[in-house]
């Protein structure tokens, strides 16, 4: 009887290398905004409501001028763009917090996503978002009759959008720290009372004195003066860069963070 040998078996490792990026691709991404973009109700939220809003208060000032000669509803426009853009992305960030509760994020631990690029996919979805909302409120003072320099409508559009990212970072933030339940209690208060101090409803100047003081220190106070200063003429001083930039990095860091402990215990 003829005895056949056995074959040798072989173990084969699994791959451990660490995706590129920490696991951030397009294909993730892209994942992300069809979430997002299929929620109707965020949506009207973020993109309808901010332009009803300027047909109703901008529209009315439609005979005032600014000092300089420019129309004081393209002041209104700019400033409601920049409200648009917070309240979307803010909105964005803030929906890790159904992420949480349904457990997902804990899930995600268990992939090789890293936590920076989990963090990044988020920024990068909510600045999207903030983009739609700018176009659409320019898009909505344009058809309403605004008429101010191209270079007006770029670098104000721009600077509100990538002021956003403060709100990005600030909807992260939030969404972990608090329940889902609770999170929009949260934000709406919150966004509508930093507006106030930014001049988005009415001009920081028209405040008492003690709040003016206060809102320098403001996340929306450098974000809403370096997106109306192309359209006034002011410069833009270094107090307004740097609060954006510390802001943006104190609600960044701070989201990593809290997803860090979110998901320790995976």
């Amino acid at each position: 009887m003829t005895t056949v040998p056995a074959t040798p078996t072989r173990t084969v490792e699994p791959d451990r290398r660490l995706p590129a990026l920490g696991g951030f691709t397009p294909a993730v991404l892209g994942i992300e905004l069809r979430r997002v973009l299929r929620n109707r109700r965020t949506l009207a939220f973020t993109l309808i409501m901010p332009g009803v809003f300027f047909l109703i208060f901008g529209l009315p000032q439609g005979g005032q001028s600014l000092d300089n000669g420019r129309p004081v509803t393209a002041y209104v426009m700019i400033s409601l763009a920049v409200y648009a853009a917070m309240v979307a992305t803010t909105s964005a960030g803030g929906a890790v917090a159904t992420e949480r509760a349904l457990g997902w994020s804990r899930q995600l631990r268990l992939t090789p996503l890293r936590p920076a690029a989990y963090v990044a996919t988020k920024l990068a979805t909510a600045m999207t978002l903030g983009l739609l909302a700018v176009v659409v409120e320019f898009a909505v003072g344009a058809a309403a009759g605004v008429r101010i320099p191209a270079y007006v409508w770029l670098l104000s559009g721009l600077a509100a959008w990538v002021g956003s990212l403060v709100f990005a970072a600030f909807g992260l933030f939030i969404g972990y720290l608090v329940p889902a339940e609770n999170v929009m209690q949260f934000i709406g208060p919150i966004l509508a009372v930093l507006a106030m101090f930014g001049g988005l409803f009415v001009p920081v100047e028209v405040l008492p004195h003690v709040l003016q003081q206060v809102a320098e220190f403001t996340p929306v106070y450098g974000m809403g003066e370096l997106a109306r200063a192309p359209l006034t003429g002011d410069g833009v001083s270094t107090a307004g860069v740097a609060n954006m930039v510390f802001w943006a990095l104190a609600f960044g860091i701070g989201a990593a963070r809290l997803f860090r402990r979110d998901t320790a215990r995976v």
